[in-house]
């Protein structure tokens, strides 16, 4: 399944969360897809990417480091499903807004609770998607100067016009 699309069913899943342990369940979820993605970028990404992307595999795999959890173990690992990152540029965008909502849930959760090994749980979860969410930033701004430094027409993935723009316009009947 392309990452996008499970960047999506997550995003829900969480939303949908409605206890404790389904959140923690779903953060969890999300650092492992976090990894996931990482691995993958890292061994076929961008060159530019990889040797963020394989610290973002380091951290998501320290993030998701409790995955016998129940919930996890009833539905399985969803990143599992991960067969392509298909545009890197997208998958980080909506992979930062999904570690970024992680955080959100987690705050709430380690906010509301009176267990401190819980309490303790989210905050070192917290602290796994913040710091795979800086590098999802960074990589997310190794694209873009990637981008500036490439001629225009490569960046619009055409090679741009093949008669000089006088000689459209006149073909197009401009004066």
């Amino acid at each position: 399944m392309d990452a996008l699309r499970l960047i999506e069913i997550s995003r829900h899943a969480l939303a949908q969360s409605r206890s404790v342990p389904e959140t923690v369940a779903e953060a969890w979820q999300a650092q492992a897809l976090a990894q996931a993605i990482g691995s993958r970028l890292a061994a076929s990404g961008p060159a530019e990417l990889r040797g963020e992307a394989r610290g973002l595999g380091e951290i998501g795999g320290r993030g998701c480091g409790v995955l016998d959890h129940p919930m996890v173990r009833s539905g399985g690992v969803r990143a599992a499903q991960l067969t392509e990152v298909a545009d890197p540029e997208a998958v980080l965008t909506g992979l930062n807004v999904l570690l970024g909502e992680v955080g959100i849930a987690l705050v709430a959760v380690a906010c509301a609770t009176d267990d401190e090994g819980l309490y303790w749980q989210c905050i070192e979860t917290i602290d796994a998607a913040d710091e795979s969410s800086d590098r999802v930033r960074g990589m997310l701004r190794r694209l873009a100067e990637h981008e500036h430094e490439r001629p225009p027409e490569a960046v619009r993935g055409r090679a741009g016009p093949e008669r000089p723009v006088a000689e459209m316009d006149s073909a197009a009947g401009a004066p």
